[in-house]
């Protein structure tokens, strides 16, 4: 006899109000276990809500346009075949404890934990395989981000029974990784989960279902950039898409998708942009106007074959490096930056540095440089809080906190961690800190969020050299400190030349928020509170 189930929303983290953008289903249609059944869109990702059972739809109890969240009703189900299985053993839950699982315990799922905002991040390394044993917190794959290598451990320790994923997969946080069997005893609150059928009452689901995937990560550094006239019936993308496209000067027209029924995702405007970039490889619209980007007529890229002139090796770029070239390329392209020279005389503030490490060697912490930076940089913030905020649309938004950012120098490439509330912390803090990410940084093991809210940025090349520099600026910043190299300089003191430690500073500012008059008084103010740090306590 079979029986009406409801299929709801489930966990779809901390989303309320999410529109429907698309409907699936209809009555009459027979829908399988995991079936996309609607198709939701926040302001931030698009995600398919799946249907936990599988049968034939009775009603659809939504519409495009209507706004749901966790546990709302979407579809009613009857003759649902996962309702039907075996409802003999749920007829014994007034039983004690069962033990099933003094047997080498029921199969575990090993799944992504939470890795912050990343979505669909690339497994570039497997590092186990059917019939290893495995303990707690090893780890069974690494993935890596444009900006950090990750390894997932394992949250249980037994025996792999199957590894569900391979190099090049994409992986988001709830993402089954591998099978265990034989956990020493850790299956045993999972298993009536797995092996329980679902009892009379028509809404009880017992097995859970895995949160909707999100296919569009969150969109990327917001621009006033204006968006081109489009007909938005011609193309099949997501509001979020459409607003990822036009930052980066694209027709959504010109862009093929690949995604259901031809949707347009991020990484089809990514691709286009890449094929455009790179001479017009795969797009239509650059191989008809010579690379043409969003309405810009560039000529395509050069084809060289650099063998005709010596002996060459070729070597793929990483992923970080890959990444960061892609954003990099993007801010170049859509931020109108100009870079103001200064010159700081940090005589006096280098002696007391010395001197101060010497007094405090037992402490095990070295000040640096980088840390009085960042409290000069914090100082200008507070007085030019322009400086301390982003764009979007027409809107400037100013914030409040202070998280500054540092580029650091690594095998893989270039990462930023992110030192939080900067202007909460103390010179040998800010040392600490900085030094131990730098750390993490080298090794690969930076943590998503300790690389996610910068407010403000520092590039400092000091430790190796140059003279001036014009750093990009970190979208969505507006602005980017670089730091070169300090030298002894003789400087005229009105009655003769002096030898003075003096440190070159080129400030990047984005012309749309910030004018030259405002980035010159801004690093005046930074190379003034270095000559005499007792200024920043002003």
């Amino acid at each position: 006899m079979s029986q009406t189930i409801e299929i709801k929303v489930p966990d779809i983290g901390d989303y309320k109000d999410v529109p429907v953008i698309e409907v699936l289903v209809k009555a009459g249609d027979k829908v399988e276990k995991e079936q996309s059944i609607v198709v939701l869109e926040s302001d931030k990702a698009t995600m398919d809500v799946p249907s936990s059972h599988s049968g034939v739809v009775k009603e659809v109890k939504v519409k495009v346009g209507d706004n749901l969240s966790e546990g709302s009703v979407v579809i009613t189900l009857e003759g649902g075949a996962a309702s039907a299985a075996a409802p003999a053993p749920a007829a014994s839950a007034s039983a004690p404890a069962p033990a099933p699982a003094s047997v080498g315990g029921a199969p575990i799922e090993i799944k992504v934990p939470d890795i912050g905002d990343y979505k669909d991040v690339p497994v570039i390394e497997v590092l186990v395989k059917a019939g290893d044993k495995v303990e707690k917190e090893q780890s069974i794959v690494v993935l890596e981000s444009d900006k950090a290598t990750m390894d997932v451990p394992s949250s249980h320790s037994g025996v792999v029974k199957e590894v569900k994923v391979k190099v090049g997969d994409n992986l988001s946080e709830g993402s089954v990784v591998v099978i265990l069997e034989g956990g020493s005893g850790l299956a045993s609150a999972p298993a009536p989960a797995v092996t329980s059928a679902p009892a009379t009452p028509a809404t009880s689901v017992t097995k859970p279902v895995e949160p909707p995937i999100a296919r569009a990560p969150a969109p990327p550094p917001i621009s006033s950039t204006p968006a081109p006239a489009v007909d938005a019936t011609l193309s099949h993308a997501s509001p979020s898409v459409r607003k990822f496209a036009r930052e980066l000067g694209v027709t959504i027209t010109q862009v093929k998708g690949s995604g259901p029924k031809g949707r347009i995702t991020q990484e089809d405007v990514q691709a286009f942009v890449k094929a455009a970039m790179s001479g017009g490889a795969g797009s239509p619209a650059a191989a008809s106007s010579g690379g043409s980007l969003g309405g810009l007529n560039l000529i395509p890229w050069p084809k060289v074959d650099f063998t005709k002139f010596g002996e060459i090796e070729r070597q793929p770029l990483n992923r970080i490096k890959k990444l960061t070239a892609a954003n990099l390329g993007r801010n170049w392209v859509m931020i109108p930056a100009v870079t103001y020279h200064e010159d700081a005389d940090i005589t006096d503030l280098e002696a007391f540095r010395v001197l101060t490490n010497k007094e405090n060697e037992k402490k095990g912490v070295k000040i640096t440089m980088l840390a009085f930076l960042m409290k000069a940089a914090v100082a200008a913030l507070k007085k030019y809080p322009e400086f301390n905020s982003s764009l979007d649309g027409d809107d400037l938004i100013l914030k409040k906190y202070f998280n500054i950012g540092f580029a650091a120098d690594t095998p893989t490439g270039l990462v930023v961690p992110v030192i939080k509330d900067a202007d909460k912390k103390g010179i040998f803090e800010l040392a600490k800190e900085t030094s131990e990410l730098a750390a993490l940084a080298r090794d690969g093991k930076l943590k998503p969020d300790q690389m996610q809210g910068a407010s403000f940025t520092i590039s400092s090349l000091g430790g190796i050299g140059g003279t001036y520099f014009s750093p990009i600026v970190n979208a969505p910043e507006v602005a980017i400190l670089g730091v070169s190299k300090a030298a002894m300089k003789p400087v005229w003191d009105g009655k003769q030349f002096v030898p003075r430690l003096i440190c070159p500073l080129s400030l990047s500012a984005d012309h749309r928020v910030i004018d030259g008059a405002l980035a010159t008084r801004f690093n005046v103010y930074i190379a003034q509170l270095l000559a005499d740090f007792r200024r920043a306590s002003l």
